[in-house]
């Protein structure tokens, strides 16, 4: 009788430990105290992760970081691209404890700060990826890049999305935003939550054009400025050279 028991509970805890990570997350607490002041979401798409902070009083940005990631067992690894609280963390090897409360929250600690992150949308669509711009139109003429230590990173899953732009050899910042967003029958529309240059713009909602052709998303529209814009963005795990 112990062994049927002990069998169910194996089974259990495997598909715990294999719980996908994928999707948009929301701190809902730091050290035993309720997150209330602000909002912090953090999306996971394809070994990459991004998270946007604002203040919930006056939309103020407060923070963002972000890069690659890995879960083995219960060991989280991070290396950052990109982190506005501490820039020293970019570049560096960073490994976190991480336990599973049922299939939607989890705990993270590094020892000195403990976090629960509460699941918000696993949702996909054909959008759904960690992406980097290769292509910008200007007059008329598609420009092409090839993304290097200087590069511009847009990652969307679970309904969520947050682009960053950022040097990470120099460790440079030069903004972000994000908020939730639908994709469907070629049309694309962003929901502005957090935006770091201008918090003005929050509330805001644009509407785009979009087509996936050699697995590239072609992105047209007009910017939060108003200005025509024509974007091509690839895979980030195939298009970025270290």
């Amino acid at each position: 009788m112990k062994k049927l028991i002990l069998l169910p509970l194996l089974f259990c805890f495997g598909i715990i430990s294999a719980q996908e990570l994928e999707g948009a997350w929301k701190l809902i607490q730091k050290n035993g105290e309720t997150v209330s002041d602000r909002e912090v979401i953090k999306i996971v798409q394809d070994g990459y992760f991004a998270l946007g902070s604002k203040s919930l009083s006056n939309n103020e940005f407060l923070g963002a970081a972000g890069g690659e990631l890995s879960l083995e067992d219960e060991t989280l690894t991070e290396i950052r691209d990109f982190d506005t609280y501490d820039a020293k963390n970019i570049g560096t090897e960073q490994e976190y404890n991480i336990s599973w409360e049922g299939e939607n929250k989890m705990e993270i600690s590094d020892g000195m700060t403990t976090k629960i992150w509460q699941r918000v949308s696993e949702e996909s669509d054909a959008l759904t990826g960690a992406w980097v711009i290769t292509g910008r139109e200007r007059n008329g003429e598609m420009n092409t890049m090839t993304p290097g230590d200087r590069r511009t990173v847009k990652i969307l899953s679970g309904g969520r999305f947050q682009w960053i732009a950022f040097n990470s050899a120099t460790k440079e910042f030069n903004g972000s935003g994000g908020g939730t967003y639908t994709a469907e029958n070629g049309k694309y529309i962003e929901n502005i939550e957090f935006f770091s240059r201008d918090s003005s713009r929050v509330g805001a909602s644009l509407d785009f054009k979009y087509e996936v052709k050699d697995g590239k998303w072609h992105h047209r529209g007009k910017s939060s400025k108003g200005d025509p814009i024509y974007e091509i963005w690839s895979p980030y795990s195939e298009a970025y050279k270290k």
